[in-house]
């Protein structure tokens, strides 16, 4: 059938076109054009980059209120011209001169070199933290500047006067540690600018440091700890041929090591006997620490928690345990003191972290051959939530579950196997743990 014939379909007449026998020869001269225009731009970006890169920072030093002068310059100078305005060229003049002077109020090298001295980068919730700026003039003469200090997200501000070739400028100052976290202190840097603010220029003088506040904790002694110890504590009963623990003795069978062979015990019987030992593993404790807002009632019912697990976890570091502690995204083996600490100074509510009950479903499948696992939770957190936690935990783990409630009162309640305390300040941690409560 001729192409000038439609076809019929349903009473419709369908008339061949010609646009995709057009259209694909026109777009495959288009193409290659395309190709070549899309590359030379690439190109041109790529060769600009640096050149960007430094205007960027030319620029950097024009702030907010010069910005806003460089446009009411240019629109000044534009209407001028537009309408003729005598006054507005006085204004524009008036703009361009207040620039030339913030210019020679930045202009000059700076000599000025900063060192910052923590007394210590760990403090605790509350005691006083405190810092010593240095500022010398690098063995020459420095113009007088200002310091400034950022202090996580509060800014610290120190005026230097002029200093002396051989001069140098100390100072004292404190930092407030009422709450808990991780704050980054500096990097120090000079500032330069004009009275009006039109111009600001930084330099960098020290490297960032960490100042960790780590939480209140109590210490719990042997006498105070007797429910994790009944609960960590149960013996083996498996029998091995070589540990530490002495068992029994008995008759010796080919492949045993000479080694642990009693010669007295041999002589009397008239047979070779053998030592035999009880084995045994060094204990691992998991803390679990909930994150979830939903899991407590306010931000302070937190700090307790989070107070509680450091204290707990102190306690099994003394004990020689291998310690794992379950934040909020993810579990942390932690083997010293200060890697506990640090890593509970930047714990914080996320309402992104898992849920109780997930948590220790990730505890279970990280550290399976945990012996003994502590759950802590605010008031958020009932008795059958600690039993869904723990039903998900490793059998062969030992489980105890810690409710802080500063509203409540001191105890103890068991189900089960499980056993929840409720703690109402964090000196009362020391007295749940015992066995008499409840």
């Amino acid at each position: 059938m001729s192409e000038a014939v439609g076809r019929r379909f349903g009473g419709l007449r369908l008339m061949p076109s010609r646009l995709g026998s057009y259209a694909a020869p026109a777009w495959a001269r288009v193409q290659p054009i395309a190709a070549s225009i899309r590359s030379g731009v690439r190109s041109v970006v790529e060769r600009s980059a640096p050149v960007r890169a430094i205007l960027r920072s030319k620029l950097a030093i024009v702030s907010l209120a010069g910005w806003v002068c460089l446009g009411a310059l240019a629109g000044s100078l534009g209407l001028s011209l537009l309408l003729g305005w005598r006054e507005l060229w006085a204004a524009a003049l008036v703009i361009l001169a207040l620039f030339f002077v913030a210019i020679v109020f930045v202009l000059g090298k700076d000599r000025h070199q900063v060192t910052i001295d923590l007394a210590s980068t760990r403090v605790v919730v509350g005691e006083r933290a405190v810092g010593r700026l240095r500022v010398s003039g690098d063995g020459r003469e420095a113009r007088a500047t200002n310091i400034e200090l950022p202090v996580g997200r509060a800014l610290a501000t120190f005026a230097v006067p002029h200093l002396k070739a051989d001069e140098e400028l100390e100072e004292l100052f404190t930092i407030p540690t009422q709450r808990r976290g991780v704050l980054q202190l500096g990097p120090a840097r000079s500032v330069k600018s004009d009275p009006l603010g039109l111009l600001r220029r930084e330099r960098s003088l020290t490297e960032p440091e960490q100042l960790y506040i780590h939480p209140r904790t109590v210490a719990l002694t042997g006498t105070s700890t007797g429910l994790l110890r009944d609960l960590d504590g149960v013996a083996r009963q498996r029998l091995s041929n070589d540990d530490i623990s002495f068992h029994a003795l008995r008759e010796y069978a080919p492949g045993d090591d000479r080694r642990h062979i009693h010669w007295k015990s041999s002589a009397r019987s008239q047979r070779l006997m053998v030592r035999q030992f009880e084995e045994t593993r060094r204990s691992q404790v998991a803390i679990l620490l909930s994150s979830h807002p939903t899991e407590y009632s306010d931000p302070e019912e937190f700090e307790l928690a989070v107070s509680v697990a450091g204290s707990i976890g102190l306690n099994a570091l003394a004990d020689s345990k291998t310690l794992t502690l379950m934040g909020p995204h993810r579990a942390l083996v932690r083997h010293t003191r200060n890697q506990l600490l640090d890593g509970l100074a930047g714990v914080e509510l996320d309402g992104r972290s898992q849920r109780f009950d997930e948590q220790a479903g990730t505890v279970a499948a990280q550290s399976p051959g945990t012996s003994l696992v502590v759950l802590v939770a605010g008031t958020g957190i009932e008795t059958q939530h600690f039993r869904r936690a723990a039903a998900r935990l490793p059998f062969t783990a030992s489980c105890v579950g810690v409710r802080v409630d500063p509203k409540g009162d001191l105890g103890r309640r068991t189900a089960g196997e499980l056993t929840v305390v409720t703690v109402p300040r964090l000196e009362d941690l020391a007295v749940a743990l015992r066995k008499g409560v409840g």
